[in-house]
């Protein structure tokens, strides 16, 4: 009985590593997305049907400046491979498990520092509901270990956390170099 049993847990390790490996990364290797894919996003990425009212508030970021968090203080993200304003989003399959989309839960969202006219859903390809801001289709980084993290910043020149606006935030200037020039104010 004990050689089953290893043998069973031998295997549910091995299914889990291969699982996991799957979820790392997309055809080409990198955890950007290439927006294809098909299919549904990972239960995870849908807020496991627990959420009935999606919330957005506004946070400071360092080197982003004021940008968008989601309930659990996780940075938002668009993408711009989305067309702004269309139903649906581009970025379904392995993109989706890597950059889970935000969902819209039932209820209107909560919005904290954003206006309450730019939040709005659309509805992706499994029928479950996505929050958007300014129309664009918003996105958490599965490579985002904490709230506040903004690793997925500019990745592939195709994903930036979102301003209040609903624009992709830029990186916010370095300062000026001591003593470089400044008329001697």
């Amino acid at each position: 009985m004990k050689r089953a049993q290893y043998l069973f847990l031998a295997a549910s390790g091995a299914a889990a590593v291969i699982a996991l490996a799957a979820c790392g990364s997309n055809s080409s290797g990198s955890l950007y997305g290439s927006g294809s894919g098909g299919g549904a996003p990972a239960t995870s990425a849908q807020g496991g049907g627990t959420a009935t009212t999606a919330a957005l508030s506004t946070t400071s970021s360092g080197t982003l400046g004021t940008i968008v968090a989601d309930s659990k203080g996780r940075t938002v993200y668009l993408y711009t491979k989305d067309t702004q304003n269309s139903p649906t989003s581009s970025c379904t399959g392995t993109c989706a498990t890597n950059w889970p989309p935000v969902p819209a839960g039932s209820g209107t969202p909560t919005v904290k520092g954003i206006s309450q006219s730019l939040v709005g859903s659309i509805t992706r390809p499994d029928g479950t509901k996505q929050l958007t801001l300014a129309g664009w289709p918003l996105y958490e980084f599965a490579g985002d270990s904490a709230a506040g993290d903004v690793t997925g910043q500019d990745k592939g020149g195709v994903w930036f956390a979102v301003t209040p606006s609903g624009a992709k935030a830029a990186a916010a200037a370095a300062p000026p170099a001591a003593g470089g020039g400044g008329g001697g104010y």
